[in-house]
């Protein structure tokens, strides 16, 4: 996209000043029909960011990603250690569909789902215009004594500051350690769970220290997702972008005065008012170009059509367009490259399905005891011991569970005082037992036994085992 001929900006971030110190954003309140809509998604979003982890579907938390014990719930569905391989492959389509909307859409992500977007805008920011008031205001609040005023203004935002800081801790919390467990360290009194208290109290500090004062330099500085997008951009792909074919004409932008025609003297239709760069909350001139630090929040877009529907000019001076699209005309289309993205996430999901559909709710797994090789009993009777684990990946108690071989005769026995056990739910049950199979049974020196997992009569689930027999049974 055209840019302009000092390309100086391009060598700083829009937040740094000269001599390297923060430059603060004080952007202008937005409004437009664009702001609305993304009021709108951001609640509903902010409505199930809160929830999610309070949901049960089939007694699993609907999402919930402890990393300590490695156990994932993603709408409901349990990803246990066993499972990684399961949750790998959708987190690779989580980002292999940011990848292809970021080069269909640009950074839309970022201004209307990402959650700091959605919490910095939506929720602290809004809080700020009503206690300090809009852009001017608050720059005077800034710069003026410390009086009576600006610290009762100041206390209020920061005490309701904290306060969300710590609700989000708590839901963040949720979503680490399972909601289950966060109700019942809430109900048992925090001095009683010291060991959670302090990560919530660290939580919330930096919750407060992003959204407080870090903010927007996030989405610049932190999140590589900005560097990202400068990869995965191209002529083609949809962003905010400002129409410079229009906005600048044959003799550039100039200052709007009642009655002159503009075209006639080669003056495009910006009137250099700087209302979308006052409104920009990463505090970027979105007539530059594209920028890394554009989240396409579309502040500019609702700030611009009102500007031009004052002075009777068509809105989308600023609008979603393309490179291609202001330049040469060209409408959207799918691109190659986007092509290949598609039909990588196709293939990707339909074997993650797959994978789903073979999964079992039980999974055994049967292990020699280390050291141990076998033993010959009276009766010609070989006698292998294993170790046993069973993990009961559903939110039902799973009784009545035994052993049996399939195609040799012989008899497995439970190192416990009944040869059947309970597996509780999302738990484990594990123990040891022997194999004890007829020497005229066994093909040789090392024989393969498939092992059944019954519940009272039904199988739920069968693996594999070496028993190893002496070599001149062969």
């Amino acid at each position: 996209m055209e840019t302009p001929e000092n390309e100086s900006f391009r060598d700083s971030i829009g937040t740094l000043t000269e001599d390297g110190k923060r430059a603060w954003v004080y952007p202008k309140k937005p409004s437009g029909r664009f702001y609305e809509y993304r009021k709108i998604v951001s609640y509903i979003l902010l409505l199930f960011l809160i929830a999610a982890p309070f949901i049960k579907v089939n007694g699993n938390q609907f999402l919930m990603f402890n990393i300590l014990e490695r156990r994932f719930n993603i709408f409901g569905f349990p990803f246990w250690p066993q499972d990684f391989h399961l949750f790998v492959i959708s987190m690779i389509i989580g980002v292999i569909f940011i990848a292809l909307f970021t080069v269909s859409f640009g950074r839309i992500f970022c201004g209307w789902i990402c959650p700091q977007t959605i919490f910095m805008e939506m929720v602290f920011r809004r809080i700020e215009y009503w206690i300090d008031g809009d852009r001017n205001k608050q720059r005077r609040l800034d710069n003026q004594p410390w009086n009576a005023e600006k610290i009762r203004k100041r206390v209020l935002k920061w005490s309701i500051f904290v306060i969300i800081s710590f609700v989000i801790a708590n839901v963040f919390l949720a979503y680490l350690i399972g909601s289950d467990k966060l109700i019942q360290y809430i109900t048992d009194g925090p001095l009683e769970h010291t060991g959670t208290l302090f990560p919530l109290i660290i939580f919330t500090a930096v919750f407060y220290f992003v959204f407080a004062w870090f903010r927007e330099q996030v989405c610049i500085i932190a999140c590589p997702y900005g560097r990202l997008q400068g990869v995965l951009l191209d002529n083609k792909s949809i962003v905010v972008a400002y129409d410079h074919k229009r906005g600048e004409g044959e003799n550039g932008r100039k200052k709007f005065r009642k009655g002159e025609d503009r075209e006639a003297l080669g003056h495009g239709d910006c009137i250099d008012c700087l209302q979308c760069v006052h409104v920009c909350p990463t505090g970027i001139d979105i007539r530059n170009g594209t920028q890394l630090e554009c989240v396409n929040c579309t502040a500019c877009i609702d700030e611009c059509d009102h500007i031009m529907e004052s002075i009777n000019l068509p809105k989308g001076l600023i609008r979603y367009a393309s490179e291609d699209e202001i330049e040469k005309k060209e409408k959207f289309k799918l691109t190659a490259r986007m092509k290949g993205y598609i039909a990588v996430l196709v293939i990707l999901i339909g074997v993650l399905f797959g994978m789903l559909l073979l999964r079992n709710d039980v999974e055994a797994t049967v292990l020699r005891l280390p050291g141990q090789l076998y033993e010959h009993k009276e009766g010609d009777i070989i006698s292998n011991v294993f170790t046993y684990k069973l993990i009961n990946k559903t939110t039902k108690t799973i009784e009545n569970v035994s052993f049996k071989l399939r195609k040799y005769k012989g008899e497995i026995k439970l190192v416990s005082n009944s040869n059947t056990f309970t597996v509780p739910e999302q738990g484990l049950a594990e123990g040891t037992l022997f194999i004890e199979i007829d020497k005229k049974d066994l093909d040789g020196d090392k024989n393969k036994l498939m092992i059944e997992v019954y519940s009272g009569d039904e199988l739920i689930e069968t693996t594999t085992v070496n028993f190893l027999a002496p070599r001149s049974y062969h």
